[in-house]
C-alpha cells in the first residue's frame, strides 16, 4: 500500500491509471466474454416475472429518458435503468461466477456501467477498461472479507458488487481519484444483502438490483461534490470491521503493481453454481452408463464442508427454490439430460420420478473433497451396481470452460426467442467488436424488446 495513502487511496489512484492499453489480453477476453453472457442472460431474465416487475418499477418512476430497460420498451434515468436490469440478469439462475462460487460479477457492475456508459455516450474502449476495474474491485474485496461475510449471513454479490459498481461508474464519470475515494466511501454507506434469500419468493432476484443503482447514485454524488470517509474499508467501524469476524485487509491492495489476472466463469445450467458440480457428476453417470431411473435403489452425494448444508431442499414450491435445490437439479439432469430453464418451471415439480429421485439423494459431508464445490455422486442400482462420478471442477470454470461457440449457443437460446434471430446477430456481432463502438447507446438500444430510437 502506498506511503501516507489510506485503502481506498491507494485503490482509487491505481483504478484511475488504468487504460486499454494496460489491460492484459486475457482480461479484454474475459471482459468481451461476459458482456455477451450478460447481455443474453438479462434479456431472457427481463421476460420472466421478477425481471417484469422490476422493469415496472423503473418505468413508472419517471425522469429523464438516459438508459435502456433490457428486453422493455423504454429509457429510463440512469440509476432506475442499472436497477432494473440487475435483477433481469440475475432472474434465470445463469449469470457468471467467481472461481470460488461466492458472488457474480455482472449483475450489479455491467448493470450499473451500460446504463451510465448509455447516459454518457461512451465509447466500446471506455466501457471496457471500467468493467475491467469494477470487476477487480469486487473480486478483491470479497478475498479480504470472504468467507466470514458469507457465514455472517452477507449476500456477497452485492455487498461486495456496490464497490465494483461505484468504481465502474466513476471512470465512465471521469472522476479524480479523490472523488473516486468519495464514491467508494458512499458504496460502502450504502452496502446491502442478505443471505436470508432462498425459499418460493423472489427475493434472492432483488439483492443485487440496489447494489447497481447504488454504485450509480454513490458515484454521482462524489461527482456532484458529496465526500466520503477515506477509510472505508479499514476503519474501525469500517466495512471489513461490520461484515466480517475474520478479514485479510492485505488482499484488497496486494500486487497492485502486476497485470491482474480477472478470472470469470459461466453458467451452463439455470441453477446456483454449487449446484453445477452435482448436475455434471449426474449427467456423466446418465451419459456412460444409461441407468433405468425406475432400478436406482439410493443415491448419496458427498459435498466439501464448506458448501455441504446449502441447496438441501428435496420439495421445491417454485422453480425459484428449484433453482436453489441440489436434489431437484440432480433429478432433472438425470431424467432430462440438462438442466436448462425450460426445466426449472413450476409444472415439474410434482413429476412423480423427479419427487423420488429428489427423495432419494442423501448430502454428507467429506473434507478429503479437492475443493469447496466439489461432489461425489454414488448411485446404486436394485441389484447392487454402483456408478460413481466425482467432479472437482464444472462446466464453465477456468479449468474446464466454455468455448466461444459454447457461449454463444448459450447466447442463442436465450435471445432469439425474445428477440429474434436478425436483432441477436447484431448484438452478438456489436459485442464482438465493443471496442471500436463510439456509443455504448448502439448497443444497448438494441437489446429493447422494442427498438427505442436515439434520444
Amino acid at each position: 500500500m502506498s506511503k501516507n495513502l489510506t485503502v481506498s487511496g491507494t485503490l482509487a489512484r491505481h483504478f484511475n491509471g488504468f487504460t486499454s492499453e494496460a489491460l492484459t489480453q486475457s482480461t479484454t477476453r474475459a471482459v468481451k466474454r461476459l458482456l455477451l453472457d450478460y447481455i443474453g442472460v438479462a434479456i431472457s431474465g427481463s421476460q420472466t416475472e421478477s425481471g417484469s416487475v422490476a422493469r415496472q418499477f423503473a418505468a413508472i418512476t419517471g425522469g429523464h429518458a438516459e438508459s435502456t430497460l433490457i428486453g422493455g420498451d423504454s429509457r429510463v434515468p440512469a440509476m432506475q435503468a442499472a436497477f432494473a436490469n440487475a435483477i433481469s440478469s440475475h432472474s434465470v439462475e445463469l449469470d457468471d461466477i467467481d472461481v470460488l462460487a461466492l458472488f457474480h460479477f455482472s449483475p450489479p457492475i455491467y448493470s450499473a456501467a451500460l446504463a451510465t456508459a448509455e447516459q454518457k455516450g461512451t465509447s466500446g474502449k471506455d466501457l471496457l477498461v471500467a468493467l475491467a476495474a469494477g470487476c477487480e474491485m469486487m473480486e478483491r474485496l470479497s478475498k479480504a472479507a470472504n468467507s466470514s461475510l458469507r457465514n455472517r449471513g452477507y449476500h456477497t454479490t452485492p455487498t461486495c458488487g456496490v464497490f465494483g459498481a461505484a468504481v465502474a461508474t466513476a471512470l465512465l464519470q471521469n472522476l479524480s481519484t479523490e472523488k473516486m475515494v468519495s464514491a467508494m466511501a458512499l458504496a460502502g454507506a450504502s452496502s446491502s444483502g442478505l443471505m436470508e434469500m432462498y425459499g418460493p419468493s423472489m427475493q434472492k432476484r432483488f439483492n443485487p438490483g440496489p447494489a447497481a443503482r447504488n454504485g450509480v447514485t454513490a458515484a454521482t454524488m462524489a461527482g456532484l461534490g458529496f465526500t466520503g470517509t477515506d477509510t472505508i474499508f479499514e476503519g474501525e467501524r469500517g466495512f471489513l470491521a461490520a461484515y466480517t469476524d475474520d478479514s485479510d485487509l492485505s488482499q484488497l491492495v496486494v500486487d497492485l503493481d502486476k497485470p491482474y489476472q480477472l478470472e470469470i466463469e459461466f453458467k451452463p445450467y439455470s441453477c446456483a453454481r454449487p449446484i453445477h458440480n452435482a448436475i455434471d457428476c449426474a449427467l456423466e453417470i446418465r451419459r456412460k452408463h444409461s441407468p433405468d431411473l425406475n432400478r436406482i435403489a439410493s443415491m448419496e452425494m458427498t459435498r466439501h464442508p464448506d458448501w455441504a448444508h446449502y441447496h438441501l431442499n428435496t420439495r421445491p414450491q417454485t422453480y425459484h427454490e428449484a433453482q436453489v435445490s441440489l436434489p431437484y437439479s440432480v433429478a432433472v439432469a438425470l431424467t432430462d439430460g440438462q438442466a436448462l430453464f425450460a426445466q426449472y418451471n413450476n409444472a415439474r415439480l410434482s413429476e412423480g420420478m423427479l419427487l423420488r429421485l429428489s427423495d432419494m439423494i442423501k448430502i454428507t459431508p467429506d473434507s478429503s473433497l479437492l475443493r469447496g464445490v466439489s461432489c461425489k455422486l454414488t448411485i446404486t442400482m436394485d441389484d447392487g451396481t454402483k456408478y460413481v462420478s466425482e467432479v472437482d471442477y464444472p462446466k464453465g470454470s477456468i479449468q474446464n470452460s466454455m468455448s466461444d461457440s459454447e457461449l454463444r449457443v448459450k447466447f442463442d437460446s436465450l435471445v432469439l426467442p425474445v428477440l429474434g434471430s436478425t436483432r441477436g446477430a447484431e448484438i452478438a456481432s456489436m459485442v464482438e467488436s465493443i471496442e471500436d463502438v463510439a456509443d455504448v447507446g448502439q448497443l444497448m438500444r438494441m437489446t429493447s424488446k422494442t427498438l427505442v430510437s436515439n434520444p
